[in-house]
C-alpha cells in the first residue's frame, strides 16, 4: 500500500520543480537564457557604453538613447520600436545595434531572442521575392510568440530586394495583437548606407559654413534622409509601405567619421587589445586612413572599419 504522506511529498516535489523549471523562473534561468519580458533597460549603463566606445556620433547617440528610454519606460507601448540607421560603412551603425541588443538581451547577437538578417546571406535571390516574404513573416511570428522583446536587426538593407522588408509591415503597425500575438515590445532595427550621401552633405555644408559638428540637430537630417531612402531605387525601402505609413519611428543618422575621430578608435582598439596606447602609433594608424573630400582631407571615407587591419600591421607592438 501506498503511504498517502509519501506520495503526497512526491507529488508535491514533481509538482514544485515542475514550477521551477517550465517557465521563465528565476532557478531555470540560471541555467538557461530566459527572455527579458518585464525588465526596464538600464540607461546609464547603457549610456556609459556608448559614450565610451561610439565616437564621433552625438546624434545618433542622443536619438537612440532617447528612443530606448521611453521604449522601455512604456508599460503598454502602442507599437514595437523601429529604428532605421543610415550612414557610410565604418560609421557605427552595427556597433550600436549590437550594444543596445546586449542591453535588451546580455548575450547579445548570440542570444537566442536576438535575430540578425543579412540581406546578402538570407533573401539573395531576386525571383524569391515572395518566399522571402513568407519565411520573414512567420519567422518573425514564432520568435516574438517565445519571447515579446526580440529583437531584429536588418542589416544591408541598401541590398535588401525591394518589397521584401514589407513583409513585415503587419508587425510593426499599431494593433494590440495580429493573429493573437503582441508585437508592442519587439525591437526592430534596420541598418543600411543608403543615405549616407545626403548625411555626408549636410555636414560638409555645417563645416564649410563655420558651424560646429555637434550643433548638427535630427531636424536638420530626418526629413531629408526618409525622402531620400524611400525615393532611392537601390534602397530595400524604395517605395516602402513602413515608410508610407509612418511606421519607422526615427530615421538615425550616422555623420562621417573626422581624424580625431579614427584616433578614438584606434586607442580604443589598442586597450582592448591590452596594448599600452601609443600616441605616434595612434597617429601614424589615423594618417593611414583616406579622407575626402580631396582637398580638404576632412572625413574618413572607411570611417573605422579598417582600423584593426592597418593596426596589425604595427608590429612594434
Amino acid at each position: 500500500a501506498f503511504d498517502p504522506l509519501s506520495v503526497s511529498v512526491v507529488v508535491g516535489g514533481a509538482a514544485l520543480a515542475w514550477r521551477l523549471f517550465s517557465s521563465d523562473s528565476w532557478l531555470k534561468c540560471r541555467f538557461e537564457e530566459c527572455c527579458n519580458r518585464n525588465d526596464t533597460l538600464n540607461f546609464t549603463a547603457l549610456k556609459a557604453q556608448l559614450d565610451s566606445r561610439l565616437f564621433g556620433q552625438h546624434l545618433a547617440k542622443d536619438v537612440v538613447l532617447k528612443a530606448v528610454l521611453g521604449f522601455s519606460n512604456n508599460p503598454s507601448p502602442k507599437k514595437p520600436l523601429m529604428l532605421s540607421l543610415h550612414g557610410w560603412a565604418g560609421t557605427g551603425k552595427n556597433f550600436l545595434s549590437q550594444i543596445l541588443a546586449e542591453h535588451v538581451h546580455p548575450a547579445g547577437l548570440r542570444s537566442k531572442f536576438v535575430h540578425l538578417f543579412l540581406a546578402t546571406l538570407h533573401f539573395p535571390h531576386h525571383d524569391q521575392v515572395k518566399l522571402y516574404k513568407e519565411q520573414l513573416q512567420n519567422w518573425i511570428r514564432g520568435n516574438v510568440s517565445a519571447c515579446p522583446s526580440s529583437v531584429f536587426i536588418f542589416d544591408e538593407m541598401d541590398k535588401m530586394h525591394p518589397g521584401v522588408i514589407d513583409a513585415i509591415k503587419p508587425f510593426l503597425d499599431y494593433y494590440e495583437e495580429v493573429d493573437g500575438v503582441s508585437y508592442r515590445k519587439a525591437i526592430f532595427i534596420f541598418l543600411s548606407n543608403a543615405g549616407g550621401d545626403l548625411i555626408n552633405k549636410a555636414a560638409l555644408d555645417f563645416w564649410t559654413s563655420g558651424k560646429r559638428r555637434e550643433d548638427i540637430q535630427l531636424k536638420d537630417l530626418e526629413p531629408v534622409l526618409s525622402v531620400g531612402v524611400f525615393n532611392n531605387k537601390n534602397s530595400g525601402l524604395w517605395h516602402s509601405s513602413i515608410i508610407d505609413r509612418n511606421l519607422i519611428d526615427y530615421f538615425v543618422p550616422f555623420l562621417p567619421l573626422e581624424h580625431r575621430h579614427v584616433k578614438m578608435c584606434v586607442r580604443a582598439e589598442m586597450a582592448a587589445r591590452g596594448y599600452a596606447v601609443d600616441e605616434d602609433i595612434v597617429q601614424a594608424v589615423a594618417d593611414e586612413m583616406t579622407y575626402f573630400p580631396k582637398e580638404q582631407k576632412i572625413y574618413s571615407d572607411k570611417g573605422c572599419k579598417t582600423v584593426q587591419a592597418k593596426l596589425d600591421i604595427h608590429e612594434d607592438l
